[in-house]
């Protein structure tokens, strides 16, 4: 059964109504109205659901549908006129600038209503807050709102410095970044970091620990936006342009750290001429992937395993020969491919059902392989339509995108229990790693080419 609800509610100081202009101010039209099955939002059209995220006296949208539509509303329309749109309609629906007693009594329980809209809506998207057309809109309306309603004060003031102190974080991130990305590929080895993995870290378990300290601490600074505009990106038909909203690169950094990984564990193999030691660090590897899988770090398990299958790696079989490779294969199977990723799946929802009852906070951490993560969002948006044939948006689609992005959220709050290491989280981020064709030059010098290998060696040494 689907129900049809008109998009604008009914103010409590609206004057009485005939019955006969009640049911002719109720009927749904295709413009105005929000559509409902069993109880459930399934679509509209932008302006009705726009108008949904807009309180009133006594109405205040709930916070799942706020988040839901906010985070897929970019799709449709830029995060400043959105704002700019949500500001007219409370100015013409609340009257902002009445200052007659009955005015100023209603505006007294609204506004603080408007001031919490913009505070949940800067600590869920704060990156939004980096448009500057975005920020005109916020000084703009706080300014009216303190005027006219002096007791919000200390809670625009709040928004405003809890604003400013992420924004001030992100762009210290982002200088960290541009850091230690500055020397991070090298084709000469003797460029290399002379410290050895194994010395610098004295155990397996401690290089997962502090590997969970870069993921986790990665993963925050992702805003849940960044994957929509990953679609946006993806998408020319779009009604928004990518480049006008796209204003981090957060989600575009996390991956290349997976990357880094995975180069990094192949650099630290093939740096060591001598069998002896390549066999100790490769067993190094296997047993901090196998600690990141006890904690439930699955991203850097899975850019080690990749690392190790790096063919500069695989192919070194005096190396494996001398290896117990059962313990691989075991990690190999938990992130085997196959059947869509089936049995890492299983493995992500024990994760998170630990999570989930967790009293330690070890037992709360979930780092999902990520690139897979970007890859089931992917398809979640392709496999549906933006838009219904009646012009709705299909808001059921962007309730299951929600549900997923949620749930990367509670993911990445988590607080690392680790203790830090900065030696070491540095080591890992930036020393320098191989480039591709460096690695597959030191590979051959650590084993020499076998015959279908000779002419690929030859052609490394004159590129």
């Amino acid at each position: 059964e689907v129900l049809l609800f008109p998009a604008m509610r009914p103010e409590s100081n609206k004057p009485n109504t005939t019955e006969e202009e009640s049911k002719e101010n109720d009927a749904p039209s295709d413009n105005t109205a929000l559509v409902y099955r069993e109880g459930h939002l399934v679509s509209g059209t932008l302006d009705a659901l726009i108008q949904h995220i807009v309180p009133t006296i006594d109405y205040y949208p709930d916070r799942a549908y706020l988040f839901a539509f906010l985070l897929s509303s970019r799709l449709f329309i830029k995060p400043h006129e959105l704002l700019g749109r949500v500001i007219a309609l409370c100015d013409v629906q609340q009257k902002l600038t009445d200052k007659t007693p009955h005015g100023k009594e209603r505006l007294t329980r609204f506004i603080p209503r408007l001031v919490q809209l913009l505070a949940e809506w800067s600590e869920t998207f704060p990156y939004d807050f980096r448009d500057e057309r975005v920020m005109a809109h916020v000084r703009g309306i706080t300014h009216r709102c303190v005027s006219v309603e002096s007791g919000v004060r200390h809670e625009v003031s709040s928004l405003l410095q809890n604003l400013l102190h992420r924004l001030t974080t992100l762009e210290q991130y982002e200088e960290f970044l541009k850091r230690v990305n500055e020397n991070a590929t090298t084709s000469n080895v003797e460029c290399l970091s002379t410290t050895d993995i194994t010395e610098l870290c004295p155990t397996p378990n401690h290089i997962a620990q502090q590997l969970t300290h870069i993921e986790l601490e990665r993963l925050s600074f992702i805003g849940p936006e960044e994957f929509v505009q990953a679609f946006a990106k993806e998408n020319p038909h779009l009604e928004t342009s990518f480049k006008d909203m796209k204003r981090t690169r957060n989600l575009e950094n996390y991956v290349q750290w997976f990357n880094r990984l995975s180069y990094l564990v192949a650099t630290e193999v093939v740096k060591h001429v001598k069998k002896k030691q390549r066999v100790k660090v490769v067993e190094f590897w296997i047993e901090a992937a196998r600690e990141c899988f006890n904690i439930g770090n699955f991203n850097s398990l899975m850019a080690i395993i990749a690392g190790l299958n790096m063919s500069p790696i695989s192919r070194l079989k005096k190396t494996w020969n001398k290896i117990q490779s059962g313990k691989f294969s075991i990690l190999e199977h938990q992130m085997d491919p196959s059947s869509n990723f089936s049995s890492y799946r299983s493995t992500l929802k024990a994760a998170m059902w630990r999570s989930a009852g967790a009293t330690d906070e070890r037992q709360r951490i979930v780092i999902p392989f990520f690139s897979l993560l970007v890859k089931d969002l992917y398809f979640l948006n392709e496999g549906c339509t933006n838009k219904l044939p009646n012009g709705h948006i299909n808001f059921e689609k962007f309730w299951q995108l929600a549900k997923q992005v949620t749930e990367f959220i509670t993911w990445k709050q988590v607080t690392c229990p680790f203790g830090k290491v900065n030696k070491t989280i540095m080591f890992l981020q930036s020393s320098p790693v191989l480039t591709e064709n460096a690695l597959a030059l030191a590979s051959f010098e650590c084993e020499p080419p076998e015959n279908h290998e000779k002419e690929r060696c030859k052609s490394l040494r004159y590129v």
